[in-house]
């Protein structure tokens, strides 16, 4: 017999042996809350489960997939990654032997997958893209490249007073309604970076389609990925929605492509990390929130940057509770990332967008990323946006007197200039040397020196 009919038959032999193998199958022990026991299989943290389908009395139920979230030495306890009515105690689990996977490559790029990476938009399926598990790490400190190049925005008040580096990661921090999700659609029709992805999690599923068609437009979901998991889905859902979006971006980069990748919101990922993390026994410790919020936080802001090649861009709102900025999310988030940006709910009920609180916002690699000059005319603005802060009482009561403060001086001149170029109609893009050039000019008009 030759080798290629050897082969045929040990491949049919692996096969038949594969099917009569014997199915080892467990069965919930408890539906408890959010978190579903199963007792009489093996997995690990992480690992997928099936709930029902075909049982020993011949009967069977539409399958409901769970992940793994914590062991014991008798049960896994798993959370449903879709509705649970009608689980009930004896129901078959099967374990799968692996985590949740997620699709790659360019036939993502126009497309929105819900938060488990499926598709979204009607639009069939995928592609032959590879599909890689969701789990990874975060690039090698040591490997990663240095930020050393900026990334245009286009938007003139980012660009120029708070410039982001290819590779950073930025927190846009500010209350609810007050245009964080318009300053995203923003950047993902301006940005410089071959490809954005779009993480909506916790969203009003009112709101997915208006951000689709009107924020961000056909121009900008033809180079975007957008993940979405609505406020209504489980918890599992909506975290695991962040590291989809998380893991594509990483794809791409992989490619050697600089990546931007918008995460709206943050907050609400880490209020979904907070629901399982009650429902399996965690302790709750600040505001409820247990100790796993804060480091899953790390684990997945950490996983954007630059890396051998490649970058990704990571831009995250984060919706600060009753505008508190020192909120504990708020003030974590702000410790692991590279800057913060300010929304600023007086600018934005004022009518000024992007509500941008300029003197709030900090780019903490942006010194690397441009000149001295265009550092000088930065700092020429800030110190007279400061200045006109600090005299606002007086100004406002009308007892300021002209001529006791330059920088007030200029600021009053020059006041209509100033708001002129830090605003910007959401349907403008913003060209980053024309930016500076305006600002540079509105300095020297103000006759500022650093």
């Amino acid at each position: 017999m030759s080798t290629a009919g050897t082969l045929v038959r040990d491949a049919r032999w692996e096969r038949a042996l594969a099917v009569a193998a014997p199915e080892r199958v467990g069965s919930v022990s408890a539906v408890v809350g959010l978190s579903i026991d199963v007792a009489g299989i093996e997995g690990a943290v992480g690992d997928l489960v099936r709930i029902g389908g075909p049982d020993l009395a011949g009967g069977s139920t539409d399958p409901v997939a769970a992940e793994v979230v914590a062991a014991t030495p008798t049960v896994l306890r798993c959370m449903p990654l879709g509705r649970v009515d009608g689980l009930r105690v004896g129901l078959p689990v099967r374990a799968t032997g692996r985590p949740l996977t997620v699709p790659t490559g360019d036939g993502l790029l126009g497309r929105v997958l819900d938060g488990l990476g499926r598709p979204a938009d009607g639009r069939g399926p995928l592609g032959d893209g590879a599909r890689v598990p969701v789990t990874g790490s975060a690039p090698d400190a040591l490997a990663r490249a240095r930020v050393a190049l900026p990334l245009t925005l286009g938007v003139r008040a980012l660009d120029t007073m708070a410039t982001v580096g290819r590779g950073q990661r930025i927190g846009l921090f500010a209350g609810s309604g007050v245009g964080k999700s318009s300053l995203l659609s923003m950047v993902a029709r301006g940005t410089e970076a071959e490809v954005s992805v779009i993480a909506l999690v916790g969203e009003r599923g009112r709101e997915v389609r208006e951000f689709l068609e009107d924020d961000l437009g056909p121009e900008g979901l033809a180079r975007s990925v957008v993940v979405v998991a609505t406020s209504d889905e489980p918890p599992l859902v909506r975290l695991r929605a962040a590291f989809v979006a998380t893991r594509i971006a990483e794809s791409f980069r992989d490619q050697g492509r600089d990546v931007v990748l918008m995460m709206d919101s943050l907050t609400r990922v880490a209020m979904a990390q907070r629901e399982i993390g009650l429902s399996v026994g965690e302790p709750p410790a600040t505001r409820g929130y247990p100790p796993s919020t804060f480091s899953l936080l790390a684990q997945l802001l950490e996983r954007a940057g630059t890396a051998a090649r490649g970058s990704v861009t990571g831009i995250y709102t984060v919706l600060v509770d009753g505008d508190d900025h020192n909120e504990p999310i708020a003030d974590a988030a702000r410790s692991i990332l590279d800057g913060h940006v300010v929304l600023s709910r007086d600018l934005a009920v004022a009518g000024h967008f992007p509500s941008i609180d300029v003197l709030g916002s900090v780019s903490r690699v942006a010194s690397r990323v441009t000149t001295p000059a265009q550092q000088a005319a930065a700092v020429g603005l800030r110190r007279v946006l400061a200045a006109r802060r600090r005299a606002q009482d007086l100004l406002d009561v009308g007892a300021y007197a002209a001529g006791s403060n330059p920088l007030v001086d200029a600021a009053v001149a020059h006041s209509d200039e100033i708001d002129a170029f830090l605003r910007q109609p959401m349907d403008e893009v913003a060209a980053a040397p024309a930016s500076w050039a305006a600002l540079e000019a509105l300095v020297a008009r103000m006759g500022v020196s650093r």
